[in-house]
């Protein structure tokens, strides 16, 4: 069984058991979170598409731990205007391990 959720402004396709890394929730370490925006869930040959969402599904995670991704690196330069600017990012996340999908 498996399902599409939404969170962070991402989709992901999620199934039981299975770790993935989102944008950072503000949870503890150790509790469980709920998706309730399921978009699509299949079972076999058996998938049910919502309009926008399935009616009545949601998806159970606990989270595991939360971090910092590598850095990017941001370069803007013009050339023969003697400027040159560098930044970085690291972005946010929580790591979530998937307990359970219900429809």
């Amino acid at each position: 069984m498996y399902a599409v959720v939404v969170t962070g402004g991402k989709q992901y396709r999620v199934m039981q058991g299975e770790t993935l890394r989102v944008e950072k929730l503000d949870a503890e370490v150790g509790s469980s979170v709920k998706f309730d925006q399921v978009l699509l869930v299949g079972d076999g040959d058996a998938i049910s598409v919502g309009t926008p969402t399935v009616a009545g599904a949601s998806v159970a995670a606990t989270i595991k731990s939360h971090g910092r991704g590598d850095k990017v690196r941001i370069v803007k330069f013009r050339r023969r205007k003697h400027h040159r600017k560098q930044m970085g990012h690291r972005q946010h996340f929580t790591e979530v391990e998937i307990t359970g999908i219900s429809k």
